[in-house]
């Protein structure tokens, strides 16, 4: 067996020696080859500049592991690297076989270098896919023109809109009522430190500084070749995995590092893009609403959190304005600095001395310092900004200076340098930008939403009425007494009990936290998300709550709300009755009051992650569509204007993928503008740990959102045949599902042959993996995230795609024409399209060969079952879009899955080895710590080999 390895390494080298960089057209001058680390040859089909800096790093990081564990250790993972590739080329389950039992005779120090190497590997190759990514959006948008855009930005959207004969004033009333609010969460799929992101952030910044075009010196390419080193050499020497559990503070810190850097610098790049795009096709540009704000859950979601305390949501707002009001203070000195505009040659109106003489009334500055810059009124007008900024800083309390009035004061500073003939600078740079991130961020600097379950609000409610001697087992009443009784004591003025009433710390944290909304600043928490909405007095049931706060009241004869009620639809029975619940609560008297009060305005969650773990990826996909549809024709029935809040998550089994594209896929009827959706963990350091990524990522929301909030935006309509074949594959992929995932023998397997125990107490997270016991866990309280997450490890995907094989095949069976259809659909209706290909996305990301060893871990066996379906599904996926093989009409994705593949098999075959080691070491307890602190690392290395986690 060792012959074998040795012989397939030196073979597959000798193959590759003419393919080394030096061969291409990016010359190395002799800096690449004075490295002796990993020749990785990224493949064909790659671009040239990700090709060089893959290669490049990969010598880099073989020289860091040479200097760092030796030469065995650098011997090691090369022989395993090439004989991963040539089993994965071959597809010899043999070669695969060879692997393992190489990795099974390793002790385990080399074990945690090979781990340590194959992940530093992804973490730099994913730097330099992102990296790939920033250039080509910057090279298209060098090259775009009025008449060619570039694709999927701002500006092709209002080309569009243009052309399609759309007036000025219909684009901006569009533009007026959109609404886009992404908002951040702290579910725990990020996998990587904080320390490891900074590191690879930094490293990508390097990567821009070499590449291979740039016409630099051999010396100076030297010099910066060996920062990188640098950089490399910290990354291998700092821990992957955390030493303590995330705290929910560590997790506000983490949310807001992104809101102070990236999406800071980001959002007057967008709000400038749209203003760009009105005067290149209409030769004018309106005074822009806040049409894009950020929302966040981090401190504020409850549900199945105890460690999210009324205490820990008092210090995420008081943190999120601090913050926000030190980057204004930071930004009116720099303004400050910049307007040294006299008055001696720039003459401005009146209104600005009269506004200053009232300012230095309440404001006291230095007498000296005023008679300094007497000449410099808008150099003393900052200066009285700044000064009560500081006040807000010092004094939290302190409420007489508004984000309202600071926003005017900017204003008036811009209409007074209009006014002075000075109109580019009051349009453009940093004076603009201030501008517009007050509109965007006011004082709270990102709402925060409040998440609890429906079953806290009603034990805390059956506590409160049992108190007053209004019912003794309100829980047990039947739905319709329990919205009578509801709507009576919302009526009533008495509150339930006293402020002295002793009630029990869960009741008493609910009522606290409707305090705290009370209190809140204006803007700073406007939503209050209802997880597992069940039923209409769900939903009273919060109003009743908030009115014992005092944050829902009837004064004068009219409602006084200010807290808009967010159902959250997660299951598939809930989405399937959504509509018929939203139309019973909004013929509910007292609802219909609380809506008058809130604008006539639902905002609505649909749930995509409980939703695909309860009836699997096609079920959930298809509710979710059907949701839409019915809501929001529900919601125009009745006149009230709506906004759907989509909770996806970063996997296609959790409803990622690409958001732009989802948008457009969306029924026609639900779009209206208005949208919210979730980004989390590694969905969040994806988008958001670079600006220029960043950018693109939000100029393709804003993009999507204006074609399909258009007038002239027609989805396709779903006919009744189509949805009749919806409705039989739906309901055959279901069962196809359920079949496997309530076999008696199916979570003994799979809590067996997963990571899921290990991924449970990873402390990425503050939150735990299950709402109930998290020692005991059962499927139904296991939450979506380590559910999806554990299945990836794995290689088997299965929430991404199980059932489909059995439900297209058995419709394409039984009706001849089913297979025409289903090709017409894919073709011609975006959202089947959108579909299928995040199903064969997590096929083609899916390895039924590795997959397999996990399956050998446990005496049952479910593995032939789920390669039966894969291979139903893959042939019918095939036949459906008329490829040859999956992604072939991707093929950007499919060459970065195989450069990736072959490496990723080496980590998942270490983790198999090391389960097994975890299940032979009995109660042994040192032996049990360094095998769990490997096991964490190899659940870290798939992640970011598989760019995935839950």
């Amino acid at each position: 067996m060792t012959n074998t390895f040795q012989r397939v390494r030196k073979t597959d080298i000798e193959g590759r020696i003419g393919d080394l960089p030096s061969r291409t057209i990016f010359k190395d001058n002799g800096i690449m080859r004075e490295l002796s680390g990993f020749d990785i040859d990224a493949g064909g089909g790659v671009s040239a500049p990700l090709r060089y800096h893959v290669n490049l790093l990969g010598r880099i990081l073989g020289n860091v592991i040479r200097e760092q564990a030796g030469e065995g250790i650098f011997s090691l993972v090369e022989d395993l690297r090439h004989h991963a590739k040539a089993a994965e080329a071959s597809r010899d389950p043999v070669l695969f076989e060879e692997i393992y039992h190489r990795i099974h005779s390793l002790d385990l120090d080399d074990i945690f270098w090979l781990i340590r190497a194959y992940t530093a590997f992804f973490h730099l190759t994913n730097e330099a896919e992102r990296r790939e990514i920033a250039r080509i959006n910057a090279e298209a948008e060098r090259s775009q023109t009025d008449q060619t855009p570039r694709s999927e930005s701002i500006l092709e959207a209002v080309f569009k809109l243009k052309t399609s004969r759309q007036s000025y004033e219909s684009v901006r009333t569009l533009v007026d009522r959109v609404e886009i609010e992404p908002t951040l969460t702290a579910h725990p799929t990020e996998a990587r430190r904080g320390s490891i992101l900074f590191k690879q952030n930094e490293i990508a910044r390097l990567l821009a500084k070499v590449s291979p075009d740039i016409g630099l010196s051999a010396a100076e390419i030297g010099k910066r070749i060996g920062r990188i080193h640098r950089e490399i050499t910290l990354l291998m020497v700092t821990d992957d995995i955390r030493a303590d559990r995330l705290r929910v503070e560590d997790e506000i810190e983490n949310g807001l590092y992104y809101c102070t850097t990236s999406i800071w610098e980001t959002i007057p790049r967008i709000f400038a893009d749209m203003q760009e795009a009105f005067e290149t096709y209409y030769g004018k540009a309106p005074d822009l609403p806040p049409f894009l704000c950020y929302r966040t859950w981090i401190g504020g979601d409850r549900d199945g959190n105890p460690l999210v305390t009324p205490e820990v949501t008092r210090e995420a707002l008081a943190v999120y304005r601090k913050a926000v009001l030190e980057k204004y203070r930071e930004e009116l000195q720099a303004l400050w600095q910049q307007m040294s505009v006299s008055a001696l040659r720039a003459p401005f109106p009146p209104a600005v001395a009269e506004n200053i003489a009232g300012e230095t009334d309440t404001v006291r500055l230095d007498p000296q310092f005023l008679h300094r810059y007497r000449h410099e009124p808008l150099r003393v007008k900052l200066s009285c900004m700044i000064e009560k900024i500081d006040r807000l800083l010092a004094d939290p309390s302190e409420a007489g200076y508004t984000a309202q009035d600071f926003e005017t004061d900017l204003c008036l500073i811009r209409d007074a340098l209009a006014s002075a003939g000075l109109g580019a600078v009051a349009r453009e740079g940093r004076l603009n930008d201030l501008i517009i991130r007050a509109r965007v961020f006011g004082f709270h600097f990102i709402a925060l939403d409040i998440r609890q379950h429906s079953q806290v609000h009603e034990q805390a409610l059956a506590e409160l009425l049992r108190q007053a001697g209004t019912v003794v087992d309100y829980a047990s009443l039947p739905e319709d007494e329990k919205i009578q009784l509801l709507a009576t004591e919302l009526e009533n003025p008495r509150p339930l009990v006293g402020c002295r009433t002793e009630l029990s710390s869960a009741t008493a944290d609910v009522i606290t936290v409707m305090t705290l909304i009370r209190d809140a600043a204006p803007g700073a928490v406007q939503s209050y998300v209802i997880s597992m909405t069940h039923g209409v007095s769900d939903m009273l049931e919060v109003l009743l709550l908030a009115k014992e706060a005092g944050l829902w009241g009837i004064r004068d004869g009219a409602v006084d709300s200010r807290l808009d009620i967010v159902p959250l639809f997660e299951t598939i029975q809930d989405l399937e009755r959504s509509g018929e619940l939203m139309a019973e609560i909004f013929q509910n008297p007292i609802y219909q009051r609380h809506l008058a009060a809130r604008g006539n305005f639902q905002e609505i969650m649909l749930g995509y992650s409980d939703s695909n773990k309860d009836g699997g990826y096609w079920t959930a996909n298809w509710s979710l569509e059907k949701s839409l549809s019915t809501l929001a024709d529900i919601c125009r029935d009745h006149d009230v204007d709506f906004r759907f809040f989509h909770g996806r998550g970063g996997s296609v089994g959790r409803g990622g993928g690409r958001a732009n594209q989802a948008i457009l896929a969306m029924p026609a009827q639900s779009q209206n503008g208005r949208i919210r959706f979730t980004e989390q963990g590694e969905v969040i350091s994806f988008r958001y740990a670079q600006a220029p990524i960043a950018r693109r990522h939000l100029e393709q929301i804003v993009s999507a959102v204006l074609q399909a909030a258009s007038p002239d935006h027609c989805g396709i309509e779903c006919s009744p045949p189509m949805r009749e074949t919806m409705e039989a594959i739906s309901q055959k992929a279901m069962a196809a599902y359920r079949d496997l995932i309530d076999d008696p023998a199916f979570w003994n397997w799979y809590q067996t042959v997963t990571p899921m125990e290990h991924i449970g107490r990873l402390p990425i997270a503050s939150r735990p993996i299950s709402r109930k016991s998290a020692r005991k866990v059962q499927f139904d309280d296991l939450r979506a995230i380590p559910w999806v997450f554990a299945w990836t490890q794995t290689r088997y995907n299965v929430p991404g795609w199980y059932g489909i094989g059995t439900a297209l095949s058995t419709v394409m069976e039984a009706r001849p024409d089913a297979l025409g259809m289903l090709r017409e659909m894919w073709r011609g209706w975006p959202f089947f399209r959108n579909l299928i290909n995040n199903v064969q996305l997590e096929m083609a990301r899916t390895h039924l060969t590795v997959a397999a060893f996990y399956d050998r871990q446990s005496s049952l066996s479910f593995h032939n079952r789920i390669a039966a379906e894969f291979e139903r599904a893959e042939k019918a996926i095939l036949a459906v879009t008329e490829q040859a093989a999956l992604m072939e009409n991707q093929q950007v994705i499919q060459k970065s899955i195989r450069l990736r593949t072959p490496y990723t098999h080496v980590l998942n075959l270490v983790q198999i080895e090391l389960l097994r080691r975890w299940r032979d070491a009995g109660a042994d307890d040192d032996a049990l710590g360094a095998l769990r602190h490997a096991l964490f690392l190899s659940i870290n290395g798939i992640a970011a080999a598989m760019q995935s986690t839950g």
